[in-house]
């Protein structure tokens, strides 16, 4: 368990001489050493993490004030550029690149003073729901290691999960946070698109993508989107929208709607489903007003998203071909079909090139609008009917997936099993809004789950107000 409970609470700590960043950083070091079996950390920067802490240190008694995460410990993805620092993206296609810029969100970390411990492993280029398609092998759930973290930041959840570092910064596509972040029980923020610049993170599926942030609790959470969030000259999708102050949680009764069809939906674990509507009765007795709403696209949803995801993957991961970047075979005398072929063989995984083949095949003549059009049309229709459920409430409330962490290796198998598993992830990432899941109860099979609010877009403060009200709400039923 966390020596402190917050970052506020570290820090009231830290001013008052009761520890220093030092001290954190080498309690943070030892828990990693000890905990190399779970596979989250693909490299710990230990040199430089704790001459950041000295210095810190030496401005506190001098008597200046740090910066807004001060000493804050955090651990990022392993698809997120840190200058100086290798990035690999789980994958052998871009063993031992070096990056040679920071990303936005880690430029306005260092900013604020915090502390960069590591970076954590992931699915292959973020493509997978369990984190058992890294080149560096699967990472392991904390709280049962036979069990899957989710993915595909698996090992920034666990980071958080296992008390590794103080936050981390993952990227949710179609549920990356949140869905870990429910399989681990711990708090999972994606927020709306352009809120946070894409700016050093790798591209995955572009219109979908968006940094997203792990902590322990949503106070935590808040202060990191407060100094990571905003406009950035470096990134053209950008929202140049106003950053509120996200710190100051509202505390309030809400208008609240509940996806008839999510909670019917015949995947979803009866317990849970037991669960959601007891704590549904919870919200209204703490004097919310909680309402059923239709939302007829439930089943298109995921068909829709792996369309259009792999379509962009299919052309952003062009771009490793063995000339450019990435991987390159060592065979020689190859024309340069056969090199291409060789080169992206080798250095991709077996999910990777299953979406490369998909959205290859969705891009291609005579199915182009068969499938990709068809699929921008549901995209369409999935955002125009949430925001109009959302011009009516002020959050949806849904499962944030339809089961506990399954058993490693249950599903690799069964790829369509495997990406029904976002059922209720996705629609966050088609509309664009931003989405949040927290930790509600404990299952009799031990594994927590969560639950999962959507707010309209660039609502993130009132999202942030409603998670806290949520957390204080399900201690009705403690976890």
């Amino acid at each position: 368990m966390s020596k402190f409970s917050s970052i506020s609470a570290f820090h009231e700590a830290l001013y008052a001489g009761r520890t220093t960043c030092t001290e954190m950083v080498h309690l943070y070091l030892d828990r990693i050493g000890k905990t190399k079996h779970l596979n989250a950390f693909l490299e710990v920067f230990e040199k430089e993490a704790l001459e950041k802490a000295q210095a810190l240190d030496t401005r506190i008694q001098k008597g200046e004030q740090l910066g807004t995460l001060g000493g804050v410990v955090v651990g990022i993805k392993d698809v997120i550029c840190y200058k100086g620092h290798k990035i690999s993206a789980a994958s052998r296609m871009l063993e031992g690149f070096t990056s040679l810029y920071s990303a936005t969100a880690v430029e306005r970390l260092l900013a604020e003073d915090a502390i960069i411990i590591g970076n954590l492993n992931c699915d292959e280029f973020a493509m997978g729901s369990t984190n058992e398609n890294s080149a560096h092998g699967p990472v392991l759930n904390a709280l049962d290691n036979s069990r899957v973290p989710g993915g595909s930041s698996g090992g920034s959840a666990v980071a958080v999960q296992a008390d590794l570092c103080m936050v981390s910064l993952g990227s949710d596509t179609g549920g990356s946070v949140r869905q870990p972040a429910d399989f681990c029980g711990i708090v999972g923020l994606k927020p709306t698109y352009g809120r946070i610049s894409r700016y050093g993170l790798i591209a995955y599926a572009s219109s979908f993508d968006q940094i997203g942030i792990f902590g322990r609790n949503v106070a935590d959470v808040a202060i990191v989107l407060q100094t990571i969030a905003g406009p950035d000259e470096y990134d053209s999708t950008v929202s140049t929208e106003k950053v509120p102050d996200y710190q100051s949680l509202d505390n309030k009764s809400w208008k609240i709607a509940y996806l008839k069809d999510a909670l019917m939906h015949p995947g979803l674990d009866e317990e849970m489903k037991e669960g959601y509507g007891l704590f549904l009765e919870e919200l209204e007795t703490v004097g919310n007003t909680v309402s059923a709403a239709d939302f007829a696209y439930l089943d298109y949803v995921v068909p829709a998203y792996y369309v259009l995801t792999t379509a962009e993957a299919s052309s952003n991961l062009s771009r490793f071909d063995g000339v450019k970047y990435g991987h390159r075979t060592p065979l020689k005398n190859l024309d340069l079909v056969d090199f291409y072929k060789k080169s992206r063989s080798e250095g991709f995984g077996m999910e990777v090139k299953r979406r490369i083949l998909l959205g290859t095949f969705v891009l291609s003549a005579g199915y182009y609008d068969a499938y990709y059009t068809k699929a921008q049309q549901v995209r369409r229709l999935v955002v125009d009917k949430l925001s109009e459920i959302l011009s009516q409430y002020d959050a949806i409330i849904m499962p944030t997936v339809p089961s506990t962490a399954f058993k490693i290796g249950e599903k690799t198998n069964d790829p369509i099993a495997m990406y029904l598993a976002d059922i209720y992830t996705v629609l966050a990432n088609l509309a664009g809004v931003p989405a949040i899941s927290v930790p509600l109860r404990r299952h009799s099979n031990g594994m927590p789950y969560g639950v999962q609010i959507i707010t309209k877009q660039f609502s993130e403060a009132n999202l942030l107000s409603i998670a806290e009200h949520v957390m204080q709400t399900r201690q009705v039923t403690p976890v």
